[in-house]
């Protein structure tokens, strides 16, 4: 299989991260691409988005939710097959995905030159934000994870990866003692987001 990503990306690192709590990482061959470039990526992806996984058949899957939900069917092990956890770890994936998406705006957002930037558009996503973790620190999120706690890794480490100096754990204690255990898994540690190669 072959996974198309950019290593800013943090849905392409949710994938990652699935990949390697799955021990699926070393039947994944990694294609670093800019998807805002690279035209190939549209000829497999008509959005020309990270992440796609292209399949040992030839068929491609795209959106991160569903190529993680692919790559867990065998085990069931970070999707429950139903029941309240189901519905919970769901929950909490499209909690962390819509905030990865208001934050990742948010970014581009701020790096407008300032008389282009939306006061109204930093305001909407900066609020998304703040909320969001709010509401993740009342969670009692799991130490083993399942695909709920892998969504809320990737957006915590996209937050630190891109503001570095920006303290979001303040008034979050219980989000924060989480995360710094958490982000010591394998999964984590092999997965850290970095610069593109053209950028270094």
């Amino acid at each position: 299989m072959d996974l198309w990503y950019a290593p800013t990306s943090p849905f392409a690192r949710k994938v990652r991260i699935a990949a390697a709590e799955l021990g699926l990482a070393d039947r994944i061959v990694l294609v670093e691409t800019d998807p805002w470039t690279n035209h190939r990526l549209r000829l497999i992806n008509p959005l020309a988005k990270v992440p796609t996984l292209v399949l040992d058949d030839g068929d491609v899957l795209f959106e991160s939710a569903v190529i993680c939900d692919y790559l867990d069917a065998a085990e069931r092990r970070l999707f429950p097959a139903d029941g309240a956890t189901r519905w919970q770890t769901l929950m909490l994936q499209g909690l962390a995905d819509g905030a990865m998406a208001a934050v990742g705006r948010l970014f581009a957002e701020e790096r407008k030159p300032a008389s282009e930037r939306s006061d109204a558009m930093l305001a909407r996503f900066s609020v998304a934000r703040d909320a969001t973790l709010d509401r993740l620190d009342r969670e009692m999120l799991q130490y083993e994870p399942l695909i709920g706690e892998i969504a809320v890794a990737a957006l915590i480490g996209y937050l630190d990866f891109r503001w570095p100096d920006r303290d979001w754990r303040g008034g979050r204690p219980t989000l924060a003692r989480w995360f710094e255990r958490f982000r010591e898994r394998p999964s984590m540690t092999s997965t850290r987001h970095r610069l593109p190669r053209s950028a270094v």
